[in-house]
């Protein structure tokens, strides 16, 4: 995998940086955020190393679908509440503008019973 040395994601996938994993295979780790929003907060990231969104090609199509269909599975599992009445929330902040903080792509899951912190 194509990991950066300073991307503290990229030390969380390689194991120098503790995390509380949700879930993980050859391509994909997902683990707790450190200060959740709500009664479910977990990261989804890919583990190549791609900065942000705006850095997402065509040859990301598969691993980004991946992501986007485990999202769902994931939140279940983490105790999200069922569709319609429950649900959780997806973001992908990009850039500094729009609010991303680690620069390596990912996606907040967010969920649970309101209300939250944030959000």
């Amino acid at each position: 995998m194509n990991a950066s040395p300073d991307c503290i994601f990229c030390k969380i996938v390689a194991g120098q940086i503790p995390s509380r994993k949700v879930y993980e295979d050859d391509d994909i780790y997902a683990f707790h955020d450190i200060s959740p929003w709500a009664p479910v907060h977990f990261l989804v990231i890919p583990k190549l190393h791609i900065p942000s969104m705006a850095q997402v090609a065509a040859e990301h199509e598969r691993l980004l679908g991946r992501m986007m269909t485990l999202a769902p599975q994931l939140a279940l599992e983490q105790g999200c509440n069922p569709y319609p009445a429950g649900g959780f929330r997806i973001i992908a902040n990009t850039g500094d503008e729009g609010g991303q903080e680690v620069h390596h792509l990912h996606l907040h899951v967010i969920g649970g019973p309101r209300p939250w912190a944030r959000g």
